[in-house]
């Protein structure tokens, strides 16, 4: 495996804007709402923290979940509500946030046969009306819940037979492949066991419900949906011990690497990456590539790469570092969320900081027709004496 330089790679050493979260804690994942950033932590609050996409400054807090949030994140719709921050957590409580009032919107309960469960793992179908929730281990039972938004007080059903341990992740599939009302309900789960599953989540008996499964062999940490141009959609996954696979949409492994192994060693230059923080599918795929994954990388060092390739189907092909951001974290980054539209890339890390970079570059809107940049078009504002373009947007009434 090898690592070259892309063309055009640039190095980016200071930060647009910084923040510290209010607690001293772990920035664990960043989500991006109509009008705010949201951040949650791992102090023992658990709060979920929400600032300003213009100005970053801290403008509320959502409570969160009791004992732990373990998974938040933002969502196109649920029911009839657009572009809510979805969380679960420790509590056996799926909660739907509205940033406005900074409370609950919805929330559903985790219960089977009585008993509440720990929440792992959670997302909502394409078209809003399924709301999926991955449990922990009890006993030797570990279910993927399901409701149905309009009637949250129990769940639907329950699949007990996917997984047999934590269930680590859940991905529906939203890209332009989930057309039909069937493939709307595709959903991807990881877990500990090793496995890697997709369900169909509208389907009540769970011996039908099961469509693929790969076992990796390996505790799976995180995984998502890679879209290709002028294919079917595959699957990403990473490990615990930070190995990286590739999978087809029918869970046949196409690639498996250590993550780490991918660097650059000269007398000018050296990058090594120590672990992933996380993936990113670009709206926009490149001319010289088939897929649209990026992946960011970090340093024990608190210094972030943007990753890609050309092709996965060619084992060989060389991975590429695109971009580097470097000095703006101590120590390990725990999350990042690149904002296309509005041109930044979000990082947060053990350190509790918050920081605002300049965007990969790799979206098709960072030019228009004329070859210009974006910046150069748009109106700009001025943070601590530094250009900075944002594309504010309206806040829904």
């Amino acid at each position: 495996m090898s690592l070259t330089e892309s063309p055009s790679l640039s190095k980016t050493a200071t930060p647009i804007k910084s923040t510290v979260l209010p607690s001293d804690a772990y920035v664990l994942s960043l989500a991006s709402l109509p009008s705010h950033y949201a951040a949650s932590s791992s102090a023992s609050a658990n709060n979920i923290y929400l600032f300003d996409k213009f100005s970053l400054r801290p403008i509320g807090e959502l409570a969160g979940h009791d004992r732990a949030t373990t998974c938040m994140r933002s969502v196109p719709k649920v029911g009839d509500s657009r572009e809510v921050l979805l969380s679960c957590g420790k509590d056996a409580l799926v909660k739907v946030w509205d940033e406005r009032s900074c409370s609950v919107a919805l929330q559903m309960h985790a219960s089977t046969a009585g008993n509440s469960r720990v929440l792992l793992s959670c997302d909502v179908s394409a078209d809003g009306l399924t709301v999926a929730a991955g449990t922990d281990l009890q006993g030797d039972d570990a279910s993927i819940l399901y409701w149905d938004p309009r009637s949250p007080a129990a769940p639907l059903r329950a699949h007990s037979y996917t997984h047999s341990d934590d269930i680590t992740a859940l991905h529906f599939l939203r890209s332009s492949y989930a057309n039909g009302s069937g493939s709307q309900n595709v959903l991807l789960s990881i877990s500990t066991d090793g496995l890697l599953s997709t369900s169909n989540a509208g389907e009540p008996d769970e011996d039908e419900a099961g469509l693929h499964v790969g076992n990796w062999g390996t505790s799976v940490a995180q995984a998502g949906w890679v879209n290709g141009r002028g294919g079917s959609p595959g699957v990403w996954a990473s490990s615990d011990m930070e190995t990286f696979s590739l999978w087809t949409n029918e869970l046949d492994l196409v690639q498996d690497a250590d993550i780490r192994q991918p660097s650059i060693h000269r007398q000018d230059f050296t990058w090594v990456t120590d672990y992933l923080i996380g993936c990113h599918n670009n709206t926009y795929i490149p001319p010289d590539r088939d897929n649209d994954l990026c992946i960011f990388a970090g340093s024990n060092e608190g210094d972030v790469a943007l990753l890609t390739r050309s092709t996965f189907s060619d084992v060989s092909a060389p991975w590429k570092l695109e971009r580097l951001w470097t000095t703006g974290h101590a120590g390990v980054v725990r999350s990042s969320l690149w904002d296309e539209s509005n041109n930044v890339l979000l990082t947060g890390g053990e350190d509790s900081k918050l920081n605002v970079w300049t965007s990969p570059g790799l979206s098709s809107t960072d030019h228009d027709e004329s070859g210009r940049t974006k910046r150069e078009n748009d109106g700009e504002m001025e943070i601590d004496g530094q250009e900075y373009t944002l594309n504010r947007k309206k806040r829904r009434s």
